[in-house]
């Protein structure tokens, strides 16, 4: 999400599943609107939770559709509905991703693709050698948050953003 060329790149380690995801991301939205020139967002994959890596392939089949952020959304609106912990339930996840415009029959071929396992899996690898043991993480332009939380993602972002006016 934002320019592909933009001074400050946000990479997210997110999951589908995840509640703490779900409320960070009007958070992320907001700061993509106050830099809409300046930053980006880059999602990545930590499917931690039972049926994320499911999710993950709907998505994915998203993107394939140039649907990637109404799925997405529409995933992060509906998850109370679906990503119950220990028993979630995909059809619900599918169900609003057509409702988000999703041609289901594409995306059920695409969701299972050898593409998307490899995207799931180098994101499990990245996962793995940086460390990631919770959803969301951050780096910010290859930094990490000192400590977690809302406000540390803001201030982290807004001085990456300062320091490349004021280089550029």
């Amino acid at each position: 999400m934002g320019p592909p060329d933009a001074p400050v790149t946000i990479v997210e380690f997110f999951d589908p599943s995840c509640e703490a995801c779900r409320a960070f991301h009007p958070l992320v939205k907001n700061i993509l609107a106050q830099y809409p020139d300046d930053v980006r967002v880059v999602f990545r994959y930590a499917a931690f939770h039972d049926g994320s890596d499911q999710a993950v392939g709907i998505i994915e089949a998203a993107r394939r559709q140039d649907l990637f952020v109404p799925v997405l959304e529409a995933l992060l609106d509906a998850q109370p509905e679906w990503a119950i912990h220990g028993n979630p339930n995909l059809d619900r996840a599918w169900q609003a991703a057509a409702a988000a415009g999703l041609d289901l029959e594409r995306a059920r071929e695409d969701a299972t693709t050898a593409e998307v396992a490899a995207v799931l899996r180098q994101d499990t690898s990245d996962v793995d050698a940086l460390g990631v043991r919770q959803t969301p993480t951050f780096f910010v332009n290859g930094k990490s948050l000192q400590s977690f939380g809302p406000q540390q993602l803001i201030d982290l972002v807004s001085a990456e953003v300062r320091s490349a006016r004021e280089s550029g």
